[in-house]
């Protein structure tokens, strides 16, 4: 009979899921063919207890034990401990810490899983601006319902890039164009008044705006689009509907449309 291997384990303890650590080891382990890599992950370590237990099981095992372990109290016990039971370590995060914290001039938070609370938010932005396609220039009025904010006005002030904006600060938005000929969606007078945000715009500013934007397009700026006339009757009805609802109004006709999204949010986040 042959003599049977056993395959060379690693333990990958972390203090949140372990998933880089994991990632890691498993790149490095790809290098060395025909030596498969056992890998068993122990993540959410928080405890002394814990720690002794899996140095432990490393002894008999003779494994090496991979950390991502950010507070330096049980990072220190598992160096401490693994050292008297001559099992090796290699520390995954901690001298990236240091560098990081040398150039930087700051201490790191020592806090578990922050990665994970970064991605969480990554995807509640990917989210807002998913949102904020799908339910741009009144396409679909249940957007109404479902956003943390609605923009209404008439075309031309700024409602699609403050949407973005927006969504890139993790608010939902929805906008809705006001023009006298289309009615406005129901939803809008049943959410919130406070939920909208009407978007008003002097006359001579919206004319000097849409006659540029009918010159990038190759258009006449004698176009409707761009009569003066036209403008104010829209922006008359526009006012109409944004005290139907009794929503905030913003006037945009000087604010870029940075200074416009940081009113917004601050609006929104004081409701």
């Amino acid at each position: 009979m042959g003599e049977i291997t056993h395959r060379p384990v690693v333990y990958v303890v972390s203090d949140s899921v372990g998933e880089t650590a994991e990632l890691v080891v498993k790149a490095a382990a790809s290098q060395f063919r025909g030596s498969g890599v056992e890998v068993r992950r122990i993540p959410y370590v928080e405890d002394k207890e814990t720690i002794s237990e899996v140095v432990f099981l490393a002894s008999q095992a003779k494994a090496l034990i991979a950390f991502t372990l950010v507070v330096p109290e049980i990072k220190e016990f598992l160096i401490k401990k693994a050292a008297e039971l001559h099992v090796e370590t290699v520390d995954i995060i901690g001298p990236m810490l240091t560098k990081i914290g040398n150039i930087t001039g700051k201490e790191p938070r020592y806090e578990p899983g922050l990665i994970y609370k970064l991605d969480e938010d990554y995807f509640r932005k990917v989210e807002a601006i998913e949102f904020a396609v799908k339910y741009d220039d009144g396409r679909d009025p249940r957007g109404i319902v479902r956003a943390d904010i609605v923009l209404i006005g008439v075309s031309r002030t700024s409602k699609t890039p403050l949407s973005q904006y927006l969504a890139h600060k993790r608010l939902k938005v929805a906008n809705v164009p006001l023009l006298p000929e289309v009615e406005p969606p129901e939803e809008l007078f049943k959410v919130a008044p406070k939920k909208c945000i009407g978007l008003k715009i002097s006359p001579e500013k919206l004319n000097d705006i849409r006659s540029e934007r009918l010159k990038a397009l190759g258009l006449k700026s004698q176009a409707n689009y761009a009569n003066i006339e036209r403008i104010k009757e829209e922006l008359e009805y526009s006012d109409k509907i944004m005290k139907r609802i009794g929503c905030p109004i913003i006037d945009v006709s000087n604010k870029a449309v940075e200074e416009t999204a940081n009113l917004i949010s601050s609006m929104f986040h004081k409701k």
